[in-house]
């Protein structure tokens, strides 16, 4: 690719993020950073389902229509909270970063993670519940399993890939190694998770049908 040939974020990201990331830093908040956001709360809610065993009790509509207006609020929430925090812990680190790179960083650096949102939907079509049961019932196929293995294999290949996006983009907005972008973003999400905990609480308040269904 010729440098002066015009990016294509969402194609792009995947193979050089470096590129993408210097080239939107000088770029305001858009609508696809949201877009982006929120799908990757769907994501991580329907994670979640699975991991709560949400299919043993719950219909694939009932999931996926929390993880729409839950998980899509969640994800944009969580991406003003961890720019907020990377953005300070940048300052800690003396360099002060305006918002809007770090939010690109981690709307965009989510990308093959929200790819796994096809996976996520085109296995529940054909699985039905099972899909966010976390055991597999004795009673279901063996071609069953073996496709839920598959999804989750991507799941986790695909946020991998995200995670390794994001240090990535981490390293250029702020001139850091990417050891040390490496070191940064782990503990951003260590005190995300921590401000992350309230936020579940926050919303088991305000929805418990959500957490008791």
């Amino acid at each position: 690719m010729l440098p002066t040939e015009p990016i294509r974020p969402l194609h792009d990201v995947w193979l050089r993020p470096r590129r993408v990331f210097r080239e939107l830093a000088s770029q305001p908040i858009g609508g696809l950073d949201y877009l982006l956001g929120a799908a990757q709360g769907i994501v991580g809610w329907l994670a979640l389902s699975r991991a709560q065993n949400a299919g043993a009790t719950s219909s694939v509509a009932e999931i996926f229509g929390k993880a729409l207006l839950i998980g899509s609020v969640a994800g944009v929430a969580s991406l003003f909270l961890m720019s907020a925090i990377y953005a300070r812990l940048g300052s800690r680190a003396g360099k002060k970063l305006a918002r809007a790179p770090v939010i690109h960083v981690l709307a965009y650096g989510g990308v093959p993670m929200v790819a796994s949102l096809v996976v996520w939907v085109f296995t529940a079509l054909l699985t039905g519940e099972a899909t966010f049961e976390q055991t597999p019932r004795p009673d279901v196929e063996d071609f069953v399993v073996l496709l839920l293995h598959v999804q989750f294999f991507a799941y986790v290949l695909l946020t991998i890939w995200s995670v390794v996006i994001q240090v990535m983009g981490l390293s250029e907005i702020q001139g850091l190694v990417t050891r040390k972008a490496f070191g940064l973003w782990v503990l951003g999400q260590a005190i995300g998770y921590l401000a992350l905990l309230f936020l579940m609480i926050l919303i088991a308040t305000l929805f418990p049908s959500a957490v008791t269904s």
